[in-house]
This record gives structure tokens, C-alpha cells and sequence, in this order.
């Protein structure tokens, strides 16, 4: 890859057109100016019913990794061997033709996967009904939302039983419905032996189904045979010494100053507590001050848990003489999840903001409901 995209079009341009004449091209590795590795010393091998997981930060190099193997981009060297009829649902809306209509998609993208009309014809009912497009099969792919749009890719891609299949964050786009019918549908396919890459930053759907995990970082790769392994790599990240990582969005204003915060362990088994103090100067008196806690993890579509001290009836009055705010969130019952804690300081009647940090946790722990979400919070100003 290069940094610079005149630079960029130049070597394409000059790869290009060694390909057209002919000269064989020498994959030595050597980077043009500005360049870098979007992937790198990546090798392994595939058999067939094999799930791998790709996990990482963003810009980690696990699309380009997807789109490498699917033949969109080539590598610079070594050598992708695949065998087998390879479906792909890499980016929203790719491979369909915006002007045709849905129809004509998936005829459109059946026939290169090699399927013939009456084959196609055999699963197109199964494709639309997954697709719940009803009427909007014959309406141009251009005016779809893109709820629609990554629905009949995933049918398409799904519902034609490739040898491999290659998906990239398929879950983060659709309402809740889609996401379980996706999941469901994956199971499915990794019941029957289908050989599977699955790109998501949702560690349940990997927990469940991938039988390995890549972690890139940088656009190199650890492999892990053991998922659970995996997923603790991953989320160890996120988990930076001292307080470096928490998002500081309001940290006071002309009369009052938060600052040195100590907070417990960031990363919590289920059940355990999470503590934090918070010390402050102010040069007046906030009599009646509001105390907002969330949590908010990645496996809910909303807050995990949401209260203000007024549900516990304990004022909090923030005065000149007092320098500490301590909070004490009992018994957390979150199970293997990542997410954020909220805290916010309100000033009376919520009339300014006067702190708020988001602070990142990991919960631990297996897959499973708890059935608690009204937590025990003890508030303390020193």
C-alpha cells in the first residue's frame, strides 16, 4: 500500500503495464516510496469445514487480508492458492451492479460463482425470502438502504453454498432481527463443513463459531488455535497501564478542576466491583450535584446499566472543602464483553456538565444471562 495516492496510481500504472506486456513481474518485496505493509508475513493453510476468525483494531490489515484471498488486490509477493468456488461479502454493496435490480444481482453474481440458470432459478425463492425484499427484488440495487443492501448480499453469498466463504463484518450493519438470522445462518453453514473467514469486532459471534483466530496488528498475525486465547489477546489491546486510555470529555470548567484519577481493575470478573475516586478543586460550593453512571458493553444494543444517584437518594454536595468523589459499583454481573463505563457530574437541576470520562473494561467470564441489572452504587465525598 502507499500513503501517497499520486504515487499510489504511478506503480499501479507501471505493475500494469508490465502485466499487459508481457514481462514477468518479480515479486522481491521492495516498497516504493511512501509506502507500507498492509499485510506481512502472513501464511497458513485451510482445510475444508476450517473457521477462522480475524480480530484486531481497525486498520489492522484484516479486509485487505479478505480482499487479498477473494483476488481483488494482489500480492506483492508470495503466492494465495484457493480451491473450491469462493463466495465473498467483503464491503457493503460490493459486487452488485447499482443500476441493475436485485433480480438481475443475483443472477448477475450466481453465474460467476459458475452456477447455471436452472440452479439459480433453484435458490433464488430461498435467496429473496432470507433477503425480506419482497417487492424491492425489481427495484434498482442504487436505491436499496444499506440494510438492504447487505441483506441480499449476505443471502446471495450465503444461500449459493460456495467451497469457501469470506465475510467481513457482516453483523455491523442491520437491525437485531438480521443479526440473528445471520448468526443462525452461519451456524448452519459451519454445521455442513463450509470452510469459512469471518472478519467482526463482535467476540460472542467469534467465541461461538470460529475454530482459530488471526489477532493482526500492524498487518502481521498471531495465531491462536485456542479462540478463547484469542479473544483475551484481543482485548488486551485495549488495556493500557495507568489511566492513559481513559476519554476525557469534560474535565470541569472556570470554578472547578477534576483531575488525578484513580480507578480499580479495568478488567472484571462477573460479580466483581469497580471503584474510582476522583479528585477535585473547586472555588464554589455544588450543593445537589448529579452523579450519572453507565455502563454500556459490547454485546447490548443499549446500556447495560443506567442510574443517577437520585435512585439511591444520596445527595452529593461538592464543596470547597472537600477534594474526593468515591464510587463503588457492587457486583457487575457482565460476562466476557468489552466495553466502557460512563461517570458524569452534573451541577443542580443538570444545568451544566461538569465532568465526564469514559473509562474502558473488559468483563470476563463465559457467554450466559445473569438476569441482574439494577446495581448496588455507594457514592462518598472526603
Amino acid at each position: 500500500m502507499c500513503r501517497n495516492l499520486r504515487r499510489s496510481l504511478w506503480c499501479g500504472m507501471k505493475e500494469r503495464g508490465r502485466e499487459l506486456s508481457g514481462r514477468c513481474h518479480h515479486n522481491d518485496g521492495h516498497l516504493c516510496k511512501d509506502g507500507f505493509w498492509a499485510v506481512k508475513d502472513v501464511s497458513f493453510e485451510l482445510k475444508r469445514g476450517d473457521f477462522l476468525g480475524l480480530i484486531g483494531r481497525n486498520g489492522a490489515g484484516k479486509t485487505t487480508l479478505l480482499r487479498m484471498l477473494n483476488g481483488l488486490i494482489k500480492p506483492d509477493r508470495g503466492r494465495i492458492e484457493m480451491r473450491g468456488r469462493v463466495g465473498a461479502l467483503i464491503a457493503l454493496g460490493a459486487g452488485f451492479n447499482p443500476i441493475l435490480t436485485g433480480r438481475e444481482n443475483i443472477y448477475v453474481n450466481a453465474a460467476v460463482l459458475g452456477l447455471k440458470k436452472k440452479e439459480i432459478d433453484a435458490k433464488f425463492d430461498e435467496i429473496v425470502e432470507f433477503a425480506e425484499l419482497g417487492e424491492f427484488i425489481d427495484s434498482p440495487v442504487q436505491s436499496y438502504s444499506s440494510g438492504m443492501a447487505v441483506r441480499l448480499g449476505f443471502a446471495v453469498a450465503t444461500s449459493l453454498e460456495p467451497d469457501i466463504l469470506l465475510l467481513d463484518e457482516v453483523l455491523a450493519v442491520g437491525d437485531y432481527g438480521f443479526m440473528k438470522k445471520c448468526l443462525n445462518r452461519i451456524g448452519e453453514l459451519r454445521r455442513k463443513g463450509m470452510t469459512i473467514v469471518f472478519v467482526s469486532h463482535n467476540m460472542h459471534a467469534i467465541s461461538g463459531f470460529t475454530s482459530k483466530v488471526f489477532v493482526m496488528k500492524y498487518g502481521t498475525h498471531t495465531e491462536y488455535e485456542n479462540t478463547a486465547e484469542g479473544v483475551r489477546a484481543y482485548l488486551s489491546l485495549f488495556q493500557k497501564n495507568g489511566d492513559d486510555d481513559i476519554e476525557r470529555i469534560c474535565s470541569g470548567n472556570q470554578y472547578i478542576k477534576f483531575h488525578n484519577v484513580e480507578i480499580g481493575d479495568k478488567v472484571l470478573q462477573p460479580g466483581d466491583c469497580f471503584s474510582i475516586k476522583v479528585s477535585y478543586n473547586t472555588k464554589i460550593d455544588y450543593l445537589d450535584a448529579e452523579v450519572d453512571i453507565g455502563i454500556l458493553t459490547s454485546h447490548h444494543l443499549s446500556n447495560f446499566f443506567q442510574a443517577t444517584n437520585k435512585a439511591y437518594e444520596k445527595t452529593i454536595n461538592l464543596k470547597k472543602d472537600t477534594t474526593s468523589l468515591f464510587i463503588n459499583i457492587k457486583d457487575i454481573r457482565v460476562n466476557n464483553a468489552t466495553g466502557n463505563i460512563h461517570i458524569n457530574v452534573w451541577s443542580h437541576n443538570r444545568e451544566e456538565l461538569l465532568f465526564w470520562y469514559r473509562i474502558p473494561v473488559e468483563f470476563l467470564g463465559v457467554d450466559h444471562a445473569t438476569g441482574n441489572t439494577f446495581l448496588d452504587v455507594l457514592y462518598e465525598i472526603k
